[in-house]
């Protein structure tokens, strides 16, 4: 994957997830779900906290913390994306970055990260998430198949005995 793909990757998901989340925020109330199909809703709500809402308590009212968290780490795999030579690799990178730059944004502007997708099985939700939460998933989830289908390097030392 070359660069302007990359960041082609890294825009689309960071746009993608802003247009949804700002049509959630003039769609939907805080707490009142809107059902969508048998098992999802959509259902607006702030994550203060990290994934899943981990953390919630302690990061509530700490933006800037959750801010320069999510940023030194975003910076590192953006790191990782340009020196990456495998495709795959750079791809998943690029959509960490893209989905962690949507959720930094809310942050910023609005002190929490805006979630509004809502699956469910009778009384048990999932947390609730958004396409930032997406991109960072199947991000990860590259990366993990790109590590696993790499050849891997035989150890010289171990050869020599």
């Amino acid at each position: 994957m070359k660069v302007p793909l990359m960041l082609f990757v890294i825009v689309s998901a960071l746009v993608v997830d802003q247009l949804t989340k700002a049509f959630a925020l003039s769609l939907l109330l805080a707490g009142m779900p809107l059902s969508v199909l048998p098992g999802f809703n959509l259902t607006l709500g702030f994550n203060e906290g990290a994934s899943f809402g981990m953390w919630s308590g302690v990061m509530a009212g700490k933006p800037l913390v959750m801010v320069g968290i999510t940023g030194l780490l975003t910076l590192g795999l953006a790191v990782i994306a340009f020196r990456s030579q495998a495709p795959l690799e750079r791809a998943g990178c690029a959509l960490i970055v893209g989905g962690a730059l949507g959720n930094i944004f809310d942050r910023v502007r609005q002190g929490a990260v805006t979630d509004f997708l809502d699956f469910y099985w009778r009384d048990w939700h999932w947390p609730t998430f958004n396409f930032a939460d997406i991109s960072i998933f199947l991000g990860a989830l590259f990366i993990l198949v790109a590590a696993l289908s790499s050849p891997r390097r035989k150890n010289s030392d171990i050869d020599q005995n």
